[in-house]
């Protein structure tokens, strides 16, 4: 795996920031959380005045080997069938982009299927979907490491005029390795970790759990000793995987990134389990209505822009957050001053 150069934000800016968040004409953290946001942002990008230029949105689509022993209500063909209903501006991802001026990117980084004659679907194909992670690692080092640097050519390519992104995902199946991934770094028991992903019923969940349980049984029987990477690619998706790769690129560049729901919360965690300053580049989004997410932010410390009871994916919820961004960073930008206003300054 490459060695990214992701650096903390320099904090010798602080004081300046936060004397102009104080000196803007309101009380003093009368505008709450889009005070700290800016904060955040301001950090982030190193500068008094943020910008947003050119927000960017990847939706990355893979297929999972853990799909064939039954722990999704949904078949395996939604994952290629709705990728091509994005290329018809057709999903809510489409819509939300239209909304808010997101430049759309639809990748195939692992889909079990040959788009041909598909307009509009970057095509950066590791594979048809990964191993079974029930039996044998979902992806090998080698295309682990493929697969993280079509995240950072993704950004390099397609966001390099950006100053924030947001990815999402397509991928049927996907709730099980972030699922694992959580109980993993979190130090929690998988059942705990384990939601009902596109609407599994009781006995469902049973089963899921049953599956998942043995799976990752099966990995720590194998591994005595293992590393972050061989948790992300034992049961990691490619498009999850690719994702990280985009993630971290974006910290490196200072890119803010905009963290949507539960698969891509697991794949922020792994981000941040590799290294640790991209965190301070992350904005998460939102609290989605997958069991364990809210828990899963908590392990992260972060605090989610809105509570939606949202659960689609592919980047939906963190894109409809996106103009609370907007509105932290006119802030900081747009409002006035006590001294140029002529106010009296009272605290």
């Amino acid at each position: 795996m490459r060695h990214f150069k992701i650096e903390k934000p320099d904090e010798t800016l602080r004081p300046v920031i936060q004397d102009k968040i104080d000196n803007l004409n309101k009380p003093k953290g009368a505008l709450g959380r889009l005070e700290t946001l800016a904060m955040q942002i301001c950090l982030a990008k190193q500068t008094l005045c943020p910008t947003l230029r050119n927000p960017t949105h990847f939706l990355l689509g893979g297929d999972h080997g853990i799909e064939y022993e039954n722990v999704s209500l949904s078949p395996r063909e939604v994952t290629w069938q709705q990728m091509i209903n994005f290329t018809r501006g057709g999903g809510g991802v489409n819509m939300f982009c239209r909304q808010h001026g997101f430049r759309l990117h639809i990748v195939d980084v692992g889909v079990d299927y040959v788009f041909h004659g598909v307009d509009g679907i970057l095509d950066f194909k590791i594979a048809r979907g990964t191993k079974d992670f029930l039996h044998e690692a979902a992806m090998d080092v080698e295309k682990f490491d493929r697969t993280i640097e079509v995240g950072v050519t993704l950004v390099d390519r397609y966001a390099y005029d950006s100053d924030i992104i947001c990815i999402g995902e397509m991928g049927i199946g996907n709730t099980s390795p972030s699922s694992i991934w959580m109980s993993i770094w979190g130090e929690l028991p998988l059942r705990e970790c384990i939601g009902a992903g596109s609407g599994l019923d009781t006995e469902g969940m049973y089963h899921k759990n049953k599956v998942l349980s043995l799976a990752l049984n099966n990995f720590l029987r194998r591994h005595e000793q293992y590393s972050t990477v061989d948790v992300i690619r034992y049961f990691g998706g490619f498009e999850m995987v690719a994702a990280i790769g985009a993630m971290l690129r974006a910290a490196e560049r200072r890119i803010l990134i905009l963290v949507d729901g539960f698969i891509m919360s697991a794949c922020a965690m792994a981000a941040c389990q590799l290294y640790p300053a991209a965190k301070d580049y992350m904005i998460f989004g939102h609290c989605g209505d997958e069991s364990g997410h809210q828990r899963m932010l908590s392990l992260m410390g972060a605090e989610p822009l809105l509570h939606l009871g949202m659960r689609l994916g592919e980047g939906t919820g963190a894109l409809c957050a996106y103009p609370i961004v907007c509105s932290s960073v006119r802030m900081i930008n747009e409002m006035n001053n006590f001294k140029n206003a002529k106010i009296t300054k009272y605290f």
